[in-house]
């Protein structure tokens, strides 16, 4: 039985398309619901293209990088995989799903947000009598733009030192450059919760004097209302601080650890470790309204180069910007010099 996708003509041009990646492309011409009730239902466009020419990424039993490069067609696959394998890379262990309210794709560098931003007298919870006005909450468009920033990586290397490599081992390499760009995204988002996003709205800081304890802790948690204090952000050293205390001893907190991987704090806070956060502070927020990640398209890579095997030096990048949403959805703890 003979399939579309096996005769589906790729070439180059197929990336140069303005706001559609090369997967969608191949989407628009050979639609996965198409294969419904086939053997190769489950694939989308561009597994079912693998499949084609034989390619197998994953495993000890992977091609080599060449394999990509035996037909001129066969190539043209070869810069979505390695925007895959990186955009991989980018999400596996990162932290940024677990501090973004939402996240928006726009397509451009200035991004201007939206902000509602209540008065205590907006705040209140008052009986609403018959016929009378009924409380307003104004949602306007932030003063100035939200700038987004391209984070990448050079990708360099010879295409004859890794033309023989197995593929499952250069993907390992690939995820890593995905790593090192999520990571410099979620500085960028650190640098937001704290500084803002040039509207005028940084978070609130409380300064300790003396060491960090627990009733210290829980004067910051209780600054939250009306939001939720459900995350925290530290570095190494402020982890241990707080390991210390003898509240985070409890067995229930180690049994969870140890079954999970995740460390909840006696708050009910996720407790985050990253060496991306400043020394000697914590942020606190309610991840379901402090902040807003927006998306540049996804994670490009300079596919001209790569499909003429000219790695030497190939560019990977992905652009990727941060709003506030509601400025009291985050506080910052800087901690004393005390232990």
């Amino acid at each position: 039985m003979s399939y579309q996708f096996e005769n589906l003509r790729l070439e180059k041009g197929m990336y140069g398309r303005g706001g559609t990646s090369f997967t969608q492309t191949l989407e628009d011409l050979d639609p996965s619901e198409a294969y419904r009730g086939t053997p190769v239902e489950g694939l989308d466009a561009f597994q079912r293209q693998l499949k084609r020419f034989g390619i197998r990424v994953k495993g000890a039993d992977s091609d080599q990088v060449e394999t990509f490069f035996h037909t001129t067609e066969s190539s043209v696959l070869f810069p979505e995989f390695v925007s895959r394998v990186v955009r991989q890379g980018l999400e596996e262990g990162g932290i940024l799903p677990d501090i973004t309210a939402t996240v928006t794709k726009f397509e451009g560098m200035d991004y201007r947000s939206i902000a509602s931003v209540p008065t205590e007298e907006e705040k209140k919870l008052v009986p609403v009598e018959e016929g009378a006005a009924i409380p307003e909450t104004s949602v306007r468009t932030q003063e100035n733009l939200v700038k987004l920033r391209k984070r990448g990586r050079m990708l360099v290397a010879s295409y004859e030192a890794i033309r023989f490599q197995r593929l499952d081992l250069f993907s390992v390499t690939l995820r890593q450059i995905g790593a090192y760009i999520g990571k410099m995204h979620l500085q960028d988002a650190i640098q937001v919760l704290m500084e803002g996003d040039g509207n005028h709205n940084p978070a609130e800081t409380d300064a300790l004097d003396g060491g960090l304890t627990y009733d210290a802790l829980l004067e910051f948690w209780n600054k939250f209302d009306p939001y939720t204090m459900n995350t925290l952000l530290v570095d190494g050293g402020a982890m241990l601080k707080l390991l210390r205390l003898k509240e985070f001893q409890n067995p229930l907190t180690g049994l969870n650890f140890q079954g999970t991987g995740t460390l909840s704090t006696p708050l009910g806070a996720k407790l985050l470790r990253t060496s991306a956060m400043p020394a000697g502070t914590i942020i606190g927020l309610d991840k379901h309204y402090a902040l807003e990640q927006v998306v540049g398209g996804e994670v490009t890579v300079e596919y001209d180069k790569l499909i003429d095997r000219q790695l030497e030096r190939a560019a990977i990048t992905s652009i990727s910007g941060f709003a506030k949403l509601f400025t009291g959805a985050s506080r910052v703890l800087k901690l004393g010099t005390q232990n």
